[in-house]
């Protein structure tokens, strides 16, 4: 008689497949033109093989991956028809099947904000990072600020703190300025924007309180707005500051806070041939850091009864977060060792290493549900170490799911266990801000 175990499916396999089931990678790829009719080429084992292959480093060439592919396939291609397989509808396939994954998980219950943030709707971090390239490609995507010839794509990445993963995902030349990169819109309202000071621009500030969402910035070096009120006062013979510009002000400071309103000065966009100036108020904070001796300045419009000034200097240091996706992505994804001259390999390959991050947060989320009392200590990074740890098995498992196993909960009992930083005393930089 087989047990209940033996019958069932690993939780493992079972979430990341219900994340991308067979039909809906099979009417994906008849949609985008991946394949017309399936003869050698198996797409959904194609999927599998790519995601769980090439973006945990096992797989290290296209090689490789038709090695693994013939493995799991039981079949066998030349090097060419493998190669042929990586087309711009390939490049859309997998482009859709990110898309669908980022809807997924946002239907998913995610992490919950702390109470000082839960008349927000989601914390989102906006930035991007440079992947460079075969230099063969540096005529379709020619690098910047550089005098060699070199290659290089800018992928721009927008991450929930609520899910945990990616909100949205773009690729562009890196050439591609900063400003063309970030797109504001109704999905802002009641959500704050970490942004990076690469987006800093008033227009954009004021693009985004105009559609009911919030934002925390460093200000500019060069930027000097007029302190027009105090949001705090401090005791004694405290330097004025009302009615004076901010570089006038900060060499004279003795406070470590410095929490003000300021009138800063832009123009919008040019409308019916009109361009207007407009003068903004936005709060201001200046934390004295200890380590540098000098003020870290922010711009924010949250109010004052809101978040404290400290709060504000806390919460921005949360935007590390994104800086630690991309890590895992280059470090344990290989987002950054693509070495092919092809430009649609290139593509796909990058896309390939995104759904691997979302393949390994979705698990990551089931193992975090299952250990609530020490979600916090499953990091990202060392997570994503186990979990390419055992990425060849989870490939067997996925496309055997359907079969008999003796040990179906191995792999599952393996993150639970090795995925959980042993350190309990660490602090994790979103453990002040969600749970």
């Amino acid at each position: 008689m087989i047990s209940d175990k033996e019958n069932s499916v690993d939780p493992t396999v079972q979430t990341i497949v219900e994340m991308f089931p067979e039909d809906f990678l099979r009417n994906t790829a008849r949609e985008t033109g991946v394949v017309e009719r399936e003869r050698k080429i198996d797409v959904v084992i194609l999927f599998w093989v790519t995601t769980l292959g090439f973006g945990v480093r096992f797989l290290s060439a296209i090689r490789g991956l038709k090695r693994k592919y013939e493995e799991k396939a039981k079949t066998t291609l030349s090097i060419s028809s493998f190669y042929d397989r990586f087309t711009p509808e390939m490049v859309d396939f997998l482009r859709k099947c990110v898309l669908h994954a980022i809807e997924f998980q946002a239907q998913q219950t995610g992490r919950v904000l702390d109470d000082k943030l839960k008349r927000f709707n989601d914390l989102v971090i906006q930035d991007s990072t440079i992947i460079r390239l075969h230099e063969s490609l540096a005529k379709i995507w020619p690098a910047a600020r550089t005098k060699k010839i070199a290659a290089g794509v800018k992928v721009s990445c927008i991450v929930s703190a609520v899910a945990d993963s990616p909100k949205s995902v773009r690729i562009y030349p890196e050439r591609t300025s900063e400003a063309k990169i970030l797109r504001l819109g109704p999905w802002l309202r009641d959500r704050i924007l970490l942004i990076d000071l690469g987006y800093f621009k008033y227009l954009f500030f004021d693009r985004i309180d105009g559609y009911g969402g919030y934002f925390v910035s460093r200000l500019k070096g060069n930027a000097n707005p007029l302190i027009v009120g105090v949001n705090r006062k401090c005791r004694g013979n405290s330097v004025d500051v009302v009615g004076k510009k901010l570089r006038d002000v900060l060499p004279r400071l003795k406070r470590e806070i410095l929490d003000v309103e300021v009138e800063v000065e832009f123009k919008r966009r040019k409308y019916k041939g009109k361009q207007s100036t407009v003068k903004r108020r936005f709060r201001m904070v200046c934390a004295f850091n200890s380590e540098s001796g000098k003020y870290h300045t922010y711009l924010t419009n949250i109010r004052v009864d809101i978040l404290s000034a400290e709060e504000i200097a806390l919460l921005y240091g949360a935007r590390w977060e994104i800086e630690l996706i991309f890590k895992e992505l280059k470090s344990h994804y290989r987002m950054d060792q693509i070495q092919s001259a092809n430009p649609d390999i290139v593509k796909c390959l990058i896309w390939v290493a995104i759904l691997t991050l979302m393949c390994s947060r979705r698990i990551l989320r089931l193992i975090r549900n299952a250990n609530p009392e020490n979600a916090n200590r499953y990091t990202h990074l060392r997570w994503a170490k186990v979990f390419t740890e055992q990425a060849d098995r989870l490939l067997t498992e996925v496309l055997e799911c359907m079969g008999l196993k003796l040990d179906m909960l191995t792999i599952y009992d393996i993150y639970l266990g090795q995925g959980c930083d042993p350190n309990v005393e660490r602090e994790r930089l979103m453990e002040r801000w969600v749970s």
